[in-house]
């Protein structure tokens, strides 16, 4: 099925990203100052350029793992219903650890990881997301961090994507569809 015509228009800037970044890496390494280790699980794949640009700010030791959860598919809706796709490799037991998301949406995948993840015993469980919609909410949840809160806009770039299109973009956009067949 081909995927309707559409246009970018640049919501934050790259640079307005990475001094958001460097910002939060300060705040994250004051929480965790002291750890012998801080679990960076990103929730792939939209986070994965975020924890990229994110794990090179913090000055702490990291050890990055990832989880794949899904609710989305190629659809710009949330089906509501997350699965975990690939779970981590490590043990995250009497340890510090932060999930890294790139988006808050309804608040379904927060929600599900992190109570997924609090049965397995961490020490502390903090969470960052690069973009919230809070107007979007269906699920009482919040990030300890957030880089920047957005509007109800389906967004692309800086590793989100639409349909496994534009992840590669240095910036986020906002979707604008314009109809028709891509």
């Amino acid at each position: 099925m081909a995927q309707p015509a559409y246009e970018i228009d640049e919501m934050i800037s790259a640079k307005s990203i990475a001094a958001r970044i460097e910002a939060l890496a300060r705040e994250i390494k004051s929480t965790f100052d002291g750890t012998d280790k801080l679990i960076v699980v990103g929730l792939l794949r939209g986070s994965f350029v975020f924890i990229a640009d994110l794990v090179r700010e913090l000055d702490l030791p990291v050890e990055v793992d990832f989880l794949e959860a899904s609710s989305y598919g190629d659809s710009t809706e949330s089906s509501r219903e997350v699965r975990i796709l690939k779970d981590l490799r490590g043990e995250i037991a009497g340890r510090d650890v932060l999930v890294v998301e790139d988006i808050v949406d309804t608040g379904f995948t927060l929600s599900h990881v992190v109570a997924l993840l609090k049965t397995r015993g961490p020490k502390r469980l903090e969470t960052i997301a690069l973009l919230d919609k809070p107007s979007r909410r269906e699920i009482d949840i919040r990030a300890t961090w957030t880089g920047f809160e957005i509007p109800d806009e389906f967004v692309v770039g800086y590793g989100i994507d639409y349909a496994q299109r534009n992840r590669n973009l240095p910036y986020i956009g906002a979707v604008r569809f314009t109809g028709g067949a891509a």
